[in-house]
């Protein structure tokens, strides 16, 4: 059980609460309560967030793609060196680099991860024995951590807009629509070994990247578990897609398909006023990944526009060449103020901004992952995170700004534990497989990161 000097309800900050965690879901909540013998104690409670989006072997790519070269440089020429860095990757490299990649964000804060995973094959395309071999290092990497997973398997069946084929780099992705099947079903059999709080969705990895006639038959492949898509990210996917099929591809989605809750749109960063609109209100979540976003130059969200149609958005770590949920989350606040030159953007009215986004990430990341959780609340999943309020950036703050503090000037360090489904897997602020999970991460990337 968890004792809190202070945790964040539902209805605000209550002292003294004591948490009841059976079977990975809270069963109770106990304000004014007194600490027991065997309590885990801690400093400030909250309601942990989902990180919802990932490609984790791309974490061993961090700093090694910002030297220009000749020429203008662009997130098309990052994607090539992502393919080259590729090809040399190894199952059990993946391993290691996920169970990395999984720790980190436990240790920022996160209970959980959704995990886009469109690297299926072995170099040159062929399936591996196990066609979900690699699905199923990603489930190890879980295993170890203990994190909560939605696993999203990759539909990508073709090089860009219009059909084209796949490119050398794209061959360890590519799957038909049958065969995508096939796979789906065998990872969801490998997968039933896992937490019952693991999720299998399914993730069309863009317009660009399957066909109208594909979409509609993998889209009931979701069986009601969520539904993935990269949106809108660049200008040339956004012009591609408009020569191709005659509409923009958030424009062709919302007269297409029917988007709703369990849609997550990742990026969604180059819509029109009335696309951002109309997609706030379909139900989706927006997956907002900034630091990544403004790494590869991707441009900012509209969040002024989401936000005042109610739209629900989460975060999430994308390239994973920086894993920090606070600076997530202040990155995307910032990106607004330089978008519109202002200040205190992301705020529906008056109030806290840092509020306002860590709240807002909560409940929108648990929604895209299928999760219930995101509030401290009798029935949801423990996906729990302390914070020590101790820390010089938060110890000088009134209750109203402390996630102020935490969103614009506290660092992931400030995180003391952190709990994914009941699973207490962050003790004084260290992953408590933290040894093992550094030692697999050096093995994993020794030799695989010169010679790019």
């Amino acid at each position: 059980m968890i004792f809190a000097k202070w945790a964040l309800l539902p209805e605000g900050w209550a002292e003294n609460v004591r948490i009841i965690i059976i079977d990975s879901h809270i069963t109770g909540v106990i304000k004014s309560a007194v600490q027991q013998p065997n309590d885990t104690l801690v400093s400030a409670l909250l309601p942990a967030l989902s990180n919802l989006h990932s490609h984790a072997f791309q974490r061993a790519m961090a700093g090694m793609t910002e030297h220009r070269i000749a020429g203008r440089d662009s997130f098309w020429t990052w994607r090539n060196l992502m393919y080259r860095f590729l090809d040399r990757l190894t199952p059990e490299q993946m391993e290691g680099i996920a169970a990395l990649v999984f720790m980190e964000m436990q240790e920022a804060g996160y209970a959980a991860v959704g995990e886009f995973h469109y690297v299926h094959h072995q170099p040159g395309g062929d399936a591996y024995e196990n066609p979900a071999e690699l699905s199923n290092r990603i489930f190890a990497a879980a295993s170890q951590t203990g994190i909560g997973l939605t696993h999203l398997p990759v539909l990508y069946t073709y090089g860009g807009a219009g059909k084209q084929p796949l490119t050398a780099g794209q061959l360890r992705f590519g799957n038909s629509v049958d065969r995508f099947s096939l796979l789906l079903e065998n990872i969801r059999a490998q997968a039933r070994v896992l937490p019952s709080d693991t999720r299998v969705g399914i993730a069309p990895h863009s317009l660009r990247a399957t066909n109208p006639d594909d979409l509609t038959r993998a889209l009931p492949f979701a069986a009601g578990n969520p539904i993935h898509i990269h949106v809108a990210e660049q200008p040339k996917e956004v012009a591609d897609v408009l020569a191709w099929l005659g509409a923009r591809p958030v424009e062709w989605l919302l007269s297409n398909a029917e988007i709703g809750p369990n849609w997550c749109t990742i990026h969604a960063t180059h819509l029109t006023p009335k696309e951002t609109v109309q997609l706030a209100k379909s139900g989706a979540v927006a997956g907002l990944c900034p630091i990544t976003e403004s790494n590869l130059g991707d441009g900012p969200f509209n969040g002024p526009g989401w936000m005042a149609a109610g739209g629900a958005f989460g975060i999430g770590s994308d390239s994973n060449v920086r894993v920090s949920l606070t600076e997530e989350l202040r990155t995307l606040e910032y990106s607004q103020r330089l978008r519109d030159l202002s200040r205190n953007v992301l705020v529906a009215k008056d109030g806290s901004v840092g509020q306002s986004l860590y709240l807002g990430a909560a409940l929108g990341g648990a929604q895209a992952l299928g999760r219930k959780s995101g509030q401290i609340t009798v029935g949801n999943l423990a996906d729990l995170t302390a914070i020590d309020l101790s820390h010089p950036a938060l110890c000088a703050l009134s209750f109203d700004k402390i996630l102020d503090g935490l969103v614009f000037a506290a660092p992931d360090t400030v995180v003391t534990d952190l709990w994914s489904a009941g699973r207490h897997q962050v003790k004084e602020g260290r992953h408590v497989n933290r040894a093992e999970i550094i030692a697999g991460w050096r093995k994993a990337v020794k030799g695989l990161v010169n010679n790019m």
